[in-house]
């Protein structure tokens, strides 16, 4: 995997850092409604409250979806949590390890389901691969101790996350950015 950025365009580096930057805002909205809906997802079963999370992982879906290029993920992940953690949330800088995490893990996903051939499947699984790793950062940094059965259901309910949330709320991004005809320089 190539991650360097010389064969991108100057409008791909562009789109996909306004993308990144409108994403990291979705992100500290996220952030102020989390609180009360993980309240209503704990009570269920405690590890649910990771069904919440996929909604992190849009910065790095959402551009890897549309600028295509090795990288994208990544990119799109630091500036969306950059972003994140300059406006304030809850987790500080910390966000900044999560996103790198969670934008190579999107980046292997991507990688080995074939990148020039996307499809929601594909999304999903980059999704999932994201999920799983935000759900184990998290369990570490937040829940470490809580027993196996919470990991298992914490990481689990993240990569389902990551797969439906976070997939579906990118691939529905890009349909409605589409229908504008911005992003028809990239094909989409």
């Amino acid at each position: 995997m190539n991650y360097t950025f010389s064969g991108w365009r100057t409008v791909d580096l562009i789109v996909a850092a306004v993308l990144a930057v409108a994403s990291g805002v979705i992100f500290v909205a996220w952030n102020s409604l989390y609180a009360p809906l993980s309240l209503g997802l704990s009570g269920l079963t405690p590890g649910f409250v990771a069904l919440l999370d996929g909604v992190w992982l849009i910065g790095g879906l959402l551009v890897a979806l549309v600028i295509r290029r090795p990288g994208a993920a990544v990119l799109g992940e630091m500036i969306a949590a950059s972003v994140s953690a300059i406006i304030g949330n809850q987790w500080g800088f910390t966000v900044l390890l999560f996103g790198f995490a969670q934008g190579m893990a999107m980046e292997l996903g991507f990688h080995l389901m074939l990148r020039n051939k996307v499809d929601f499947f594909i999304v999903a699984a980059a999704g999932a691969f994201g999920g799983v790793v935000q759900g184990t950062l998290e369990y570490f940094y937040l829940y470490v101790g809580t027993g196996v059965e919470f990991a298992t259901i914490y990481i689990a309910s993240a990569a389902a996350s990551g797969a439906i949330l976070g997939a579906g709320l990118s691939v529905l991004l890009v349909r409605a950015l589409s229908k504008t005809g911005i992003l028809a320089t990239f094909g989409r």
